[in-house]
């Protein structure tokens, strides 16, 4: 997967916006390529958790032939899938799973599947 430049901007920006809260959102991917971000809104604002609300013509995305990734921010914890993103991951199964360390900038993939988590590459742009 690919992240570049602009969109890890957003992804950053989106972070630091929430703090202190999780920032998320949906990562809109082609070929493996991310092309934009959608900024979602944490339902549940918390440094601990978040529950994506997210604009149902985002959803539509897929129709266009995108593939999309969900991200959300940890506020200082490493970008590796808490305990409580695995326990929650509910329809984001199996899809990309985006996390960005807001303190530190570090942004890893993963993909979570029955309990799970194995990551998944970021190449540099």
């Amino acid at each position: 997967m690919v992240i570049g430049a602009e969109v890890r901007s957003a992804l950053v920006g989106h972070a630091e916006a929430e703090r202190p809260n999780e920032a998320c959102g949906l990562i809109a991917l082609r070929d493996g390529v991310a092309e934009r971000y959608v900024p979602g809104r944490n339902a549940s604002p918390s440094q601990y958790r978040f529950e994506l609300e997210i604009d149902p013509e985002a959803w539509f995305l897929e129709d266009e032939g995108y593939e999309l990734a969900v991200f959300h921010s940890h506020v200082s914890s490493p970008p590796r899938p808490s305990r409580t993103d695995i326990e929650n991951i509910g329809l984001w199964e199996g899809r990309p799973y985006v996390i960005l360390n807001a303190r530190t900038g570090e942004l890893a993939a993963w993909r979570i599947l029955d309990g799970t988590v194995e990551s998944a590459e970021l190449f540099p742009t």
